[in-house]
């Protein structure tokens, strides 16, 4: 028995939307927001420039979620290593070491994309990475203020300062075992800064 079930109508999806962020990620954290185009996205995700903006809005809002994801895959997991009753000094200094690490990670997308991003000449694509290093650095401040409010806010931007350039650093094609030594050089300032 053959029963005519209606076609669907329309051309089928040609990419999966998650799996597009994942590769638009890629490039963004391999060449950088602004030398990334719509033509370069589109011929990476297989569709055309109107199916793009369809699926996505704009590069800008891509970006952004490809931020989302990163920082939930491939970003610092700073609640994992700033948990309440952790000293402050081992704590700093393991996510220093942990940054160093993940910014080498992959050589063909060194450093941090969400630092990266915070320089971009996008200021909706630049004020998407600045949300984001906000809350990372709002998270060290209240880690820190918990039994050092006095010095939290200097040593968080220490802390912020030397992740920016380890990541600098990682573009820059340092390899890890330089970024950890210089991400262990730190480790007597936090503990000096927390004595003061």
């Amino acid at each position: 028995m053959t029963t005519n079930m209606p076609r669907p109508r329309g051309r089928p999806r040609r990419f999966d939307p998650e799996q597009a962020v994942a590769t638009a990620q890629r490039l963004f954290h391999a060449r950088g927001y602004d030398a990334v185009t719509v033509a370069d996205l589109t011929e990476a995700l297989g569709i055309n420039p109107p199916s793009f903006y369809a699926a996505f809005g704009s590069k800008a809002v891509l970006y952004a979620r490809t931020l989302s994801r990163y920082t939930g895959t491939e970003g610092i997991p700073l609640a994992d290593i700033l948990r309440p009753g952790c000293s402050v000094a081992e704590a700093l200094s393991a996510v220093l070491e942990e940054s160093a690490r993940r910014y080498c990670a992959n050589p063909a997308a060194a450093g941090c994309l969400v630092i990266e991003g915070a320089r971009c000449n996008d200021p909706d694509a630049r004020n998407a990475a600045r949300a984001l290093t906000a809350a990372a650095e709002d998270t060290i401040r209240s880690f820190i203020a918990a039994t050092h409010p006095e010095v939290a806010g200097r040593l968080t931007d220490y802390v912020v300062t030397m992740m920016i350039g380890l990541s600098t650093m990682a573009r820059e094609g340092h390899a890890l075992d330089r970024l950890l030594a210089t991400a262990r050089l730190a480790s007597p300032g936090i503990a000096q800064a927390l004595r003061a």
